[in-house]
């Protein structure tokens, strides 16, 4: 599972960094639980995602650290493409179950206008 998991997370970067926001649909369990915005589902994922562009049309999440264990995986990226001195960070983790992202817990230090 830890490989899988890896696959996994690289795509969902590489989906929100080519604004593939459809293939959230392919991603995410349909259950998905999203500890930071206190949502579940993946038309949550979807609209943060619309959102996030909206607000910053330029940015990009470059994966600068990935670690993963059985079903889990810790990711430390930069946040690229934002009003920013310095790239906000983000400290992610997340549960895959059946090849899919079911549960996501994280930290940034993104200032949302």
């Amino acid at each position: 599972m830890t490989d899988d998991a890896k696959v996994l997370a690289h795509r969902m970067y590489e989906a929100f960094n080519t604004r593939d926001v459809a293939a959230a649909k392919t991603i995410f369990s349909v259950d998905f639980v999203s500890h930071p915005l206190g949502t579940v589902g993946i038309e949550s994922v979807m609209k943060a995602w619309a959102g996030m562009h909206a607000t910053f049309p330029g940015l990009r999440i470059l994966v600068e650290d990935m670690l993963s264990d059985g079903d889990g995986v810790a990711v430390r990226t930069t946040l690229h493409g934002t009003p920013a001195d310095k790239p906000p960070a983000m400290m992610e983790f997340f549960r895959v179950r059946d090849g899919r992202i079911a549960e996501l817990w994280g930290l940034s230090t993104l200032s949302r206008p």
